[in-house]
C-alpha cells in the first residue's frame, strides 16, 4: 500500500510488490487502487493549500518550474485539448511519469475542474492497475500470449 502511495511507482509498483510477496491478489488490488485514488485529494491540498509557502525557498521554486515545464510540454498539449479525456488516458497508461501524481499536477497547472478531475484520475487509476494486476498475474503464473 506504500508504494501505492508514493510518487516512485503509485500502483505499478504496489500491485506486483503485493502480489509477488504472495498476498490475497484481490486484497492486494483493492488496497493499492485505494491507496492511489487517496494521492489526488492529498496533492490538491499540498497544491492549493501549501505550495506558495514552500515557493519562497529557491531549491524548492526551481524543483517546482522544472516539474512545472516537463508536466506542460509531456502532456500539456493532449490535456488541453481533450480535457477530461486526455487526463484519463494520460493517468492511465502504466508508464513512469504518467500516474496520479502527475495527473494531479497537470489538474493544478492547467486549472481543470477538480470533480472532473477527480473522476478522470480515478478511472485512469482503476484501468492502469487493472493491466499492472493482470500482467502481473499472468507473469506469476506463466501465462503467455502465444497464439502460434
Amino acid at each position: 500500500m506504500l508504494w501505492s502511495l508514493s510518487p516512485f511507482g503509485e500502483a505499478k509498483v504496489g500491485i506486483p510488490f503485493g502480489m509477488l510477496k504472495g498476498l490475497n491478489i484481490y486484497l492486494v488490488f483493492l488496497l493499492c487502487f485505494g491507496a492511489n485514488v487517496l494521492v489526488f485529494p492529498m496533492m490538491m491540498f499540498f497544491l492549493d493549500k501549501i505550495n506558495h509557502y514552500f515557493l519562497r525557498w529557491r531549491f524548492y521554486k526551481k524543483s517546482a518550474i522544472y516539474v512545472a515545464r516537463k508536466a506542460k510540454v509531456g502532456s500539456g498539449d493532449k490535456i488541453k485539448k481533450y480535457g477530461f479525456w486526455g487526463l484519463m488516458i494520460f493517468v492511465m497508461v502504466p508508464l513512469p511519469g504518467t500516474g496520479v501524481y502527475a495527473g494531479s499536477i497537470a489538474t493544478y497547472l492547467f486549472k481543470i475542474e477538480k470533480k472532473k478531475a477527480f473522476l478522470a484520475n480515478v478511472i485512469g487509476i482503476f484501468f492502469s492497475s487493472v493491466l499492472v494486476w493482470i500482467s502481473t498475474y499472468m507473469l506469476i503464473n506463466g501465462i503467455s500470449f502465444d497464439f502460434f
